[in-house]
């Protein structure tokens, strides 16, 4: 009796800290349900939330999707610069905003613009002004080093 006692003492700080990892849980996860509640707390309107999402050999912008849906139904856009320039390149400094969020004003032309580099087809999006929302929100993807501005591969939002 005293041996079996002993027994499940023993074994009570391995399963202690076998639980306790998964009480505190994926940091990935807890940022993606940070994430979850944010969106669900914007409110509707004429605008749209975008994503930068530069790569050194592309064109396209990044994503864009409306207030209140998820970024899975993001699209990836191409900016129509011509009422008013994207902020990057506002600044002169192209891609110093991967990653960023913002809240941009606009709209969808309905013109489907060819990007080489990628060889994509991507919706064309009027930009008429933005403000930004985030430096450093949390991810959207899921894939590790996806906003890697060398990494070719072009990742999805989740």
């Amino acid at each position: 009796m005293i041996l079996r006692s002993f027994s499940v003492l023993a074994l009570f700080p391995i399963v202690l800290f076998i639980f306790s990892g998964c009480a505190t849980g994926d940091p990935n996860q807890q940022s993606r349900k940070t994430m979850l509640a944010e969106i669900a707390a914007e409110p509707p309107g004429d605008y749209f939330i975008g994503r930068r999402y530069y790569k050194v050999d592309y064109k396209f912008w990044g994503f864009i999707r409306k207030p209140g849906e998820s970024w899975a139904k993001a699209r990836m856009v191409m900016l129509n610069e011509q009422q008013k320039l994207a902020p990057d390149r506002e600044l002169g400094k192209l891609g110093s905003d991967n990653g960023y969020e913002y809240k941009l004003y606009g709209s969808f032309s309905g013109d489907t613009v060819y990007e080489p580099a990628s060889n994509g087809f991507y919706p064309e999006f009027v930009l008429k002004g933005y403000e930004l929302k985030n430096v450093s929100p949390a991810s959207i993807f899921q894939a590790t080093g996806a906003l890697d501005p060398q990494r070719r591969v072009i990742a999805k939002p989740y």
